[in-house]
Formats: structure tokens, C-alpha cells, sequence
């Protein structure tokens, strides 16, 4: 059991690939920059045996994604044995994850319970411009961050600050005094154009915001929204977004901070 480096990248897309996962280089390669990849070498020499990645949110919050082990070496233990590492990392953090029906059973055994679910939608997104958001610049990151950290309640700053790097897009919803209503992203996950993050002050602030980001990407969009934003997941449907596919949202530790009505679209599953 090792920190893996960015020489292990290929191996942890080898082993999403033998889990049917997508490769997700890109994603891959922010984990790496700002989070804590783990792995335990395969006992053949083919790579990795199992993974998993710890973010750290400041000294009380953490997130744990990026959960394989390879098919061969499916149900012996090192899957738990890895997480098993990554929470005693974690210390007294309150610690959160998206979990397949696959992995909860363990999850609950970590002591994670099930807070929310959160469903995955992709299509190709049918709109308009809404006139209402426009491109984000870096002078706008300021403003970006302190929405960010009220409706999150937790510090996300490391991820954020990649956004112009990492996204295809950034849009904010101007607000006065150089604040900002609402801002999001979109990025290219393979062959599909992510949206998300999305935070906003409302549900019409973020449809504007969803909307130009999900407008002519050049194929398939995908949004993961919260089963508790009903009206958003029904007009998403409206615009072509369809193709549900659901996961649970767990926590370990006490309560999430923040206002999760305001949480539209998260960055990423892997990073909340």
C-alpha cells in the first residue's frame, strides 16, 4: 500500500478500464494535483491491484472517489483495506462519497450512511442563451470563491482555482459590487462535456448558468443533480437531458455544512 505518483497514472487507468469505468485522464490528473492517490501494487507485476483518492477540504472535511479494485482480485479485502487507510488519513474529517449499490454495503460498514441520492443525466442539450450569465475571468475568482465557500461550507479553493485551466468554460451571473449570483463549468470528461460545478442563489440563476454552459459542446452533456432538485432534474428532461442513472450519497462523521438547496451541479462525483 503506496501514495501513488503521476507515474501511476496509466496503471489507474488500466484498472478503471478492467471495471468497465471510462478512462477519464483528465479527471484523473486533477486528482493527482490536488488530492492524495493511493494504490497497492498487484502481487502478478500488471499494475495496480486497487485504488482509491482522499481530498482533503482544510482540517474538517474530506472526499474519498476514484474506488477500484481489479476484477481479478475482486473480494479479498483490499478495497476495505484501502479505504480503511484513506479514514485513519482522514482523521476526525467528516467524510463524504458516491457510492454504486456495488459499494454501499462496505461503505456501511465504514460507519458512511446514506444521505441523499444523486442521479446522472446525459443528452444533448436543447436551449437558448439566457442573457444572463457571461464568460468568468480570473478577476472574477474573488467573488467565485466567497460564493463558493457560503453555499459549500467548506474550503474548495484548491479545486476552483483550476477551473480556467482545467474546464472548457467558465460562466459566472454578475451580481452588484462585483459580486456574483451564481457561477459554473463545464469540462470534457472523454467523449462528453461535464457541467458542473454549479452553485447559485436560485433555481432560475442556475438554469441560465446550466443552459449556456450546456449549449453547443459538440455532442453529449452530462449533469448529475440531487434527486432533492426535482423541478431541475424535470426541466433538464424538458431539454433533452435524459438516460438516469442513480448512486447514493454518503457521509461518515456529523452533519455536511453548507445549503445544498444552492448546490445545483457538483464539480465532479470524485470531488463533491
Amino acid at each position: 500500500m503506496r501514495r501513488l505518483t503521476i507515474d501511476d497514472l496509466d496503471s489507474c487507468i488500466h484498472l478503471a478500464k478492467d471495471r468497465g469505468w471510462p478512462p477519464e485522464a483528465h479527471k484523473w490528473r486533477l486528482l493527482f494535483d490536488i488530492g492524495e492517490p493511493y494504490g497497492i501494487d498487484a502481487p502478478d507485476g500488471d499494475g495496480l491491484a486497487a485504488c482509491n483518492v482522499l481530498t482533503l477540504y482544510g482540517d474538517a472535511h474530506a472526499v474519498i472517489s476514484m474506488v477500484l479494485t481489479a476484477s481479478r482480485y475482486a473480494r479479498r479485502g483490499l478495497g476495505r483495506a484501502l479505504m480503511r487507510h484513506v479514514l485513519d488519513r482522514a482523521g476526525e474529517r467528516t467524510v463524504f462519497l458516491h457510492a454504486t449499490e456495488q459499494g454501499r454495503p462496505l461503505y456501511e460498514e465504514l460507519g458512511f450512511r446514506t444521505t441523499g441520492r444523486v442521479v446522472k443525466h446525459t443528452g444533448v442539450f436543447a436551449g437558448e442563451p439566457s442573457g444572463l450569465t457571461r464568460p468568468a475571468t480570473v478577476a472574477d475568482l474573488d467573488a467565485i470563491l466567497a460564493l463558493d465557500a457560503e453555499v459549500f461550507g467548506m474550503d474548495r479553493s484548491a479545486a476552483l482555482r483550476r477551473m480556467f485551466s482545467f474546464g472548457e468554460r467558465v460562466r459566472v451571473a454578475p451580481g452588484g459590487s462585483g459580486q456574483c449570483r451564481g457561477f459554473g463549468q463545464c469540462w470534457r470528461n472523454d467523449d462528453t462535456i461535464v457541467v458542473g460545478p454549479v452553485v447559485a442563489d436560485d433555481e432560475s440563476t442556475a438554469r441560465a448558468l446550466i443552459g449556456d454552459l450546456a449549449l453547443d459542446p459538440g455532442g453529449e452533456v452530462r449533469m448529475d443533480f440531487d434527486l432533492a432538485h426535482g423541478s431541475m432534474i424535470r426541466w433538464a428532461g424538458e431539454h433533452g437531458m435524459g438516460e438516469p442513472w442513480e448512486v447514493a450519497f454518503m457521509v461518515r462523521g456529523g452533519d455536511l455544512p453548507g445549503d445544498r438547496s444552492r448546490q445545483f451541479l457538483p464539480f465532479t462525483q470524485a470531488l463533491g
